[in-house]
């Protein structure tokens, strides 16, 4: 089986199914799928005409992926051992438009055109991922990698799950004659049950500035929606610093009721001496309410990305959520000609 801490990855095997129609955008057919990657615990499904994967190991734990954009959109692992024990641990809601199986929230990858201050914009869009592999070690590890082409970029995006934890790894190779500048990012939004008992906790120590988010097709709060100040009362804003105002976080547990869009990770000044303080490799997230709490483990990128939407919770429903993830925003990659890199993201529990 592929392993994710190596990033070693398997033979790719592409498969694409063309429709009888040819007006009709050709998409993998489930069918066709499962023929040739199913495996036991993995399984091909189809929603209006979109392609979905859907993971499921032995302890009932489960994630569901969409092939065209490779979003996650739920997560459910078995944190309790009552009944069937399973809580699903994503937000997301309906992307609206057209096409009613898209969805915002959920875990996206971001990966941005950085190469100048005039070209900010997602390499992937209508990049169309494909299947490009996938295998399982019993039904205790389970693994699905798609693939698509952004430009000169091949880039791979291997999602695995485990009775304990769901990763997201990705490959970005440059195949073509110049540097390619990118900022990128795995984020996750994670719904809580109650906006005054949602908590980050590990980063006590840690630099921050107010900073907005990476765009991206999945956001719930745009760029200018995350920086935008909470009216004060009982629950609002707390005295965030100004944007590339930097300073260190002097308490282990934050409470995220107010409105907040961080980046923690080492001052871009600070990265040009020989030695310097970089932020945690993992944190953890901390739903009060429910008496649960999340490991975020970063691989690969050099910044973690932290938001929450206050009051503005509210327009998508009762419950909370916060948007946080590994990053490599504030000072972006750059990927030689032939070279790799490699980044990831998991989220594990004890819960159990």
């Amino acid at each position: 089986m592929a392993s994710l801490l190596s990033f070693s990855l398997p033979k790719p095997n592409i498969i694409k199914a063309s429709s009888a129609s040819p007006a009709t955008t050709t998409l993998p057919i489930p069918e066709a799928l499962d023929e040739k990657f199913g495996r036991k615990g993995i399984k091909f499904s189809e929603s209006n005409n979109i392609p979905f994967v859907e993971l499921t190991v032995r302890n009932g734990s489960s994630l569901r992926l969409r092939i065209p954009d490779a979003h996650v959109t739920s997560y459910k692992p078995k944190v309790y051992w009552k009944d069937d024990g399973l809580e699903e641990i994503l937000y997301t809601v309906p992307a609206g438009g057209g096409d009613s199986t898209k969805a915002k929230g959920g875990i996206g990858l971001v990966i941005n055109d950085a190469s100048d201050k005039s070209s900010k914009g997602s390499l992937l869009s209508g990049a169309g991922w494909t299947v490009k592999d996938a295998d399982n070690d019993s039904i205790d590890a389970l693994q699905v990698e798609l693939s698509c082409t952004a430009g000169t970029l091949n880039i791979s995006y291997v999602v695995s799950l485990y009775p304990l934890s769901i990763a997201t790894a990705v490959i970005v190779k440059n195949n073509g004659r110049k540097d390619v500048t990118l900022t990128s990012a795995i984020l996750s939004h994670l719904n809580f049950k109650k906006r005054g008992r949602t908590a980050i906790n590990g980063l006590k120590g840690c630099s921050y500035c107010s900073h907005p988010p990476l765009s991206s097709p999945f956001e719930l709060l745009s760029p200018s929606e995350a920086m935008k100040s909470e009216s004060s009362g009982w629950f609002g804003s707390e005295n965030e610093k100004k944007p590339g105002v930097w300073t260190t976080q002097d308490v282990p547990i934050t409470i995220l009721k107010n409105k907040l869009s961080r980046v923690y990770a080492a001052p871009p000044s600070e990265r040009l001496k020989a030695i310097y303080n970089t932020p945690p490799s993992k944190y953890e997230t901390l739903d009060q309410d429910r008496e649960l709490f999340f490991r975020v483990i970063r691989m690969g990128f050099e910044d973690i990305y932290l938001s929450s939407p206050g009051s503005l919770s509210e327009k998508y429903g009762k419950e909370y959520f916060i948007c946080t993830g590994p990053a490599s925003m504030m000072v972006p990659l750059v990927v030689k000609p032939g070279e790799n890199w490699r980044g990831a993201q998991v989220i594990e529990h004890d819960n159990l």
